[in-house]
């Protein structure tokens, strides 16, 4: 055993969403995700990724947690070509791509239940 302290080495964000299968088939053909597994038959939990991002949806009738009340900040490397890419899919945007005073430039869009992504990046421009 060393003093070291203990490696954070990764996340997950959970969203809970109330139908899994729409979720699903929305993160998967809408923001690009892969499905990396699925928890049960019909699934109730499971695992999406794209590049190093890690989502996981949660059916609200295995919690007690509300759905539509998660939010999550993407760090991309290009947020017009993103936003363009997820506008043409269909995604439901919140707002355009726009520099902001807190040194990003982020656009949001939610989920059928409300989840809500930020997908930015940072400008040169500091608050």
């Amino acid at each position: 055993m060393t003093d070291d302290p203990p490696m954070m080495a990764g996340t997950a964000t959970v969203f809970v969403v109330s139908d899994i299968a729409a979720s699903l088939a929305y993160y998967r053909d809408v923001f690009g995700f892969e499905v990396a597994f699925e928890d049960g038959s019909p699934p109730g939990y499971v695992c999406l990724c794209r590049e190093e991002v890690n989502l996981h949806l949660l059916a609200a009738s295995r919690t007690k947690r509300l759905p539509g009340q998660g939010g999550l900040c993407v760090f991309v490397r290009d947020v017009d070509r993103l936003y363009a890419e997820l506008s043409a899919r269909g995604a439901r945007l919140l707002n355009r791509p726009e520099d902001r005073d807190y040194g990003m430039r982020d656009f949001d869009a939610v989920d059928a239940d409300g989840n809500q992504i930020t997908f930015g990046m940072g400008t040169d421009a500091a608050a």
